[in-house]
C-alpha cells in the first residue's frame, strides 16, 4: 500500500535464502529497502521470518555488491567494463578452451543460491547442456548426496524427499538436524519453533539425536547425545529390535523385498554394542525403542550431522528401513512425499531405478569418484583442474572457496584456470580470483516461483512474487546473462520463439509453470496457492515391482565395513549451522554486533583438561590441516565433540580440516563430520 505524501511502499514477497520460502513484507522508500518482516497474513509461514530472511534488505544494499560486469586486465586487476565487452571476451575464451582441449575442458558449478533463482537455474542448466560438457557439479555433493542415493536404491528414484507429517505425527525423531536454525534439510520447515512445539504437545513425542543440545533439542521431549558419527549403530539396533517386535509384518510381506537380508545385516548390533560405540546409557536406548513400540507410526528425519559423516549412506538407509518397518512412509502420521505443484505434476508415473548404485564413468583424475545424477562430485574439481581436465569454470550462485575442502589448494587451482567466470550478487573470495565477474540481480530485484524447491514445500502448493524493486546499477538477471553468453556461443538458451529483448520474467515463469496444477495467472494473483496438504499413497502405488527395497546390496556392504571398523578415538569434529547466515551468504551483512562468529564449541570439562578458557584463541588440528578460532565453552555439548560452523573463510575455514581424498565411493561425499581433531590454546 502507498502511504500518502511519500514514496514508502509495502510489498509482499517470499524469502529466497533457504528452502522454507517464508512470506515477507518489504517496506521500501523509493529504491531503498527500509525494513523486512514476516507476513502475518500468510497461511504457511504465518508471520514467521528468521534473521536470515529479514536480512535480504542488507543483502540488497551490501557494500560489496557486484555492480555490472568486470574483467581482469593484463595487470591482474578486476576492472569494471561494459556487459558486451565482458561477454564477448568470455565467449571467445570459452570457445578457445573447448577448441583446444575438448568440450569437457569447461566446467559448470551450480551452487546453493542458484537453487533459489528459478529462471537463472533453469536457463543456466540449458546453457550447461549446450556446452556439452561432462564436468558439471553442484552443492548437493558437498553435504547431502546420501539422500538421493538411498531414495534411488530403496524406492527406484532419487528425487523422493520424505518429510514429517507436521499435523498428524505423534512420534518425531530428528537425527543430526536442527530445523530451528536450518529450517529443514531437503524439505521446508517454516515457523519451526511453533511446529516443533506442536509435535511435542498433547501426548506427542519429539526425540532429538545429536551430540549437541541444539535449539531443536531444547524444544524436544527427549534428547540423546551419542558420540559423533555413531547414529548408524543406534539405528541398526532399533531396526533389529523393531523387526523382532513392533514391525508391521503383514505390510512388509506385501510391500517390501529384502527383509531377510535386512535382518541378517543388523543382527550383530545388540544393545551392548550400541552402549559401547555411542556412549548412550541402556535406559536411553531402551526408552527410544519403547517409544517406537508405543506409537503406531514414526516420522524420522536426518540432517547434515548425519549426511556429512563417514556412515551417511548407512544411517540414511536405516532411517528409511526403520520407518518402512513401522509402515510410516507415505502414510498419515509418518512421512509424506510431496509430488510437486509445478515441476512434478506428472511424477506419479515413475520410471523404476536400479537396485544398486548406477555409477557413471569417473573422471580420469579421480577414478574413485564416479558421476551420479549427471554430475561429478565437487570433491573431484580440484584434481580435475590440477590435471588439466578442467581449464575453464563457470560458477553460479556459490562460493567454493568458503565451502569446499582444502581451500588453499583450491585457491591455487582456481587461480591457474584460463577462465573463472562467477555469477553472483556480492563480491566473495571466489570472485576475488575471477577472470570475469558478472553482477546478478538479488532476490528483491527479480520475479520468481520456488521452482526447484517445489518438492521441499510443506504443502502441495507454490508461491509467486514480482520484483520488489527494479534492478539497479547494471545488475542483470542470471537468465539474461546465460542467454547473452549462449547467443555468442551458438547455444540456444531461451526457447526459439522468445524475443529476449522484450520478454518479461512473468512470461518466462508462465512457460516454466505451464504444467502446474493450477494456472500461472491464479498463482500470480493469489501469491500463495495450496492445491492440497500433505498427500499419501502415490509413492507406494508406483514402487518398482510394487515393493520397497529394504536391503540394497551396496548399503549392506557398507554396513558390514562399518561393523569391522574400529571407532575413532579422542575429540571428534561435528558440523554446525548458525542462525544469521546461510553457508557463506550474509555472514557479514547487517550490524557488526549482531553477526554470527566462527566460534569453536567445546565442553567445559574437555576445555579444562586442555587448559582452554572461554573466549580464548584456539587451534583445531586434524590429520590433514588446522584452523584458528575462538573457543566457546558449552555444557550442552557432549564430551569429546568439537563443533565448528560452516561458511567462514581464511583461518576459520572448516574445510582446512577436511581431506578431499577421503570420499564415499558411492556418492563422492567428503568426510566432514566425525573427523578426529585435537585442540590447543593460542596466544591472544
Amino acid at each position: 500500500m502507498w502511504r500518502w505524501g511519500c514514496e514508502v511502499q509495502e510489498q509482499r514477497t517470499f524469502c529466497r535464502i533457504c528452502s522454507a520460502a517464508c512470506a515477507l513484507v518489504v517496506t521500501t522508500d523509493g529504491e531503498r529497502v527500509v525494513s523486512v518482516r514476516g507476513d502475518v497474513d500468510d497461511a504457511t509461514s504465518r508471520g514467521y521470518a528468521c534473521s536470515k530472511g529479514r536480512s535480504v534488505g542488507a543483502l540488497h544494499h551490501h557494500p560489496r555488491r557486484l555492480d555490472g560486469a568486470s574483467l581482469r586486465d593484463a595487470g591482474g586487476t578486476l576492472t569494471p567494463v561494459g556487459w558486451d565487452e565482458c561477454l564477448d571476451d568470455l565467449a571467445e575464451r570459452i570457445a578457445g578452451v573447448q577448441a583446444a582441449h575438448g568440450r569437457d575442458a569447461v566446467g559448470v558449478y551450480m551452487a546453493t543460491a542458484s537453487t533459489f533463482d528459478s529462471l537463472g537455474a533453469r536457463y543456466g542448466a540449458r546453457f550447461a547442456q549446450g556446452l556439452a560438457t561432462r564436468n558439471r557439479y553442484s552443492a548437493v555433493t558437498l553435504d547431502s548426496p546420501s539422500k538421493p542415493l538411498v531414495a534411488e536404491l530403496m524406492a527406484g528414484r532419487g528425487d523422493l524427499l520424505p518429510a514429517v507429517d507436521l499435523e498428524r505425527a505423534t512420534l518425531s525423531i530428528f537425527i543430526g538436524v536442527n530445523p530451528v536454525v536450518s529450517h529443514g534439510h531437503f524439505n521446508a520447515f517454516p515457523d519451526p519453533v511453533t511446529r516443533i512445539r506442536h509435535l511435542a504437545s498433547e501426548g506427542r513425542e519429539v526425540w532429538v539425536i545429536d551430540p549437541r543440545s541444539t535449539e531443536t533439542a531444547q524444544l524436544a521431549t527427549w534428547h540423546l547425545q551419542p558420540r559423533p558419527g555413531t547414529d548408524w549403530v543406534l539405528l541398526a539396533h532399533l531396526v533389529r529390535e523393531i523387526l523382532s517386535d513392533g514391525a508391521e509384518h503383514g505390510y512388509l510381506d506385501g510391500k517390501a523385498s529384502g527383509l531377510d537380508e535386512l535382518r541378517r545385516a543388523v543382527a550383530p548390533v545388540d544393545r551392548a554394542m550400541v552402549v559401547d560405540r555411542t556412549g548412550l546409557a541402556e535406559a536411553e536406548i531402551d526408552g527410544l525403542l519403547a517409544a517406537l513400540r508405543r506409537h503406531e507410526r514414526v516420522a524420522a528425519q536426518t540432517g547434515t550431522g548425519v549426511s556429512m559423516g563417514v556412515a551417511a549412506n548407512v544411517a540414511e538407509w536405516l532411517t528409511w528401513a526403520l520407518q518402512i518397518a513401522k509402515k510410516s512412509y507415505d502414510q498419515p502420521g509418518g512421512m509424506w512425499f510431496n509430488p510437486g505443484f509445478v515441476t512434478c505434476h506428472d511424477r506419479r508415473k515413475v520410471t523404476p531405478g536400479p537396485a544398486v548404485a548406477d555409477l557413471g564413468t569417473p573422471a580420469p583424475s579421480r577414478p574413485d569418484l564416479p558421476a551420479r545424477m549427471g554430475e561429478f562430485p565437487s570433491a573431484a574439481l580440484v584434481d580435475q583442474i590440477e590435471e588439466g581436465e578442467v581449464r575453464a569454470l563457470i560458477v553460479f550462485g556459490g562460493n567454493p572457496l568458503s565451502s569446499f575442502p582444502e581451500p588453499e589448494r583450491l585457491a591455487a587451482a582456481l587461480g591457474s584456470l584460463e577462465v573463472l567466470a562467477v555469477l553472483d550478487v556480492i563480491e566473495t573470495e571466489t570472485v576475488e580470483l575471477a577472470s570475469h565477474a558478472l553482477g546478478c540481480t538479488d532476490p528483491l530485484e527479480r520475479a520468481d516461483v520456488p521452482l526447484l524447491l517445489d518438492q521441499f514445500l510443506p504443502e502441495v502448493g507454490s508461491r509467486y512474487t514480482p520484483a520488489v524493486v527494479a534492478p539497479s546499477a547494471g545488475h542483470r538477471h542470471a537468465w539474461q546473462i546465460f542467454h547473452d553468453l549462449g547467443a555468442r556461443l551458438d547455444i540456444e538458451v531461451l526457447p526459439a520463439d522468445v524475443d529476449p529483448a522484450t520478454v518479461t520474467e512473468d512470461e518466462l515463469l508462465a512457460r516454466l509453470t505451464a504444467r502446474a496444477r493450477r494456472p500461472f495467472e491464479e498463482l500470480r494473483e493469489k501469491r500463495l496457492v495450496v492445491d492440497e496438504p500433505s498427500t499419501f499413497g502415490w509413492v507406494e502405488a508406483s514402487l518398482p515391482d510394487g515393493r520397497w527395497r529394504l536391503a540394497p546390496p551396496d548399503l549392506v556392504a557398507q554396513l558390514e565395513g562399518l561393523l569391522e571398523r574400529a571407532p575413532d578415538p579422542g575429540l571428534l569434529l561435528i558440523p554446525r549451522r548458525q542462525p544469521r547466515h546461510m553457508n557463506s551468504l550474509l555472514r557479514d551483512a547487517g550490524a557488526s554486533d549482531r553477526r554470527d562468529r566462527p566460534e569453536v564449541l567445546v565442553h567445559p570439562l574437555d576445555a579444562a583438561e586442555l587448559g582452554l578458557g572461554d573466549g580464548q584463541p584456539v587451534a583445531v588440528r586434524s590429520g590433514h590441516g588446522h584452523l584458528h578460532g575462538v573457543s566457546r565453552l558449552d555444557d550442552g555439548l557432549r564430551r569429546g565433540a568439537v563443533s565448528v560452523p560452516h561458511g567462514w573463510p581464511g583461518d576459520a575455514h572448516v574445510g582446512r580440516l577436511i581431506c578431499g581424498a577421503e570420499c564415499d565411493p558411492l556418492t563422492g561425499m567428503v568426510r566432514s563430520s566425525g573427523v578426529p581433531v585435537t585442540l590447543e590454546p593460542l596466544d591472544a
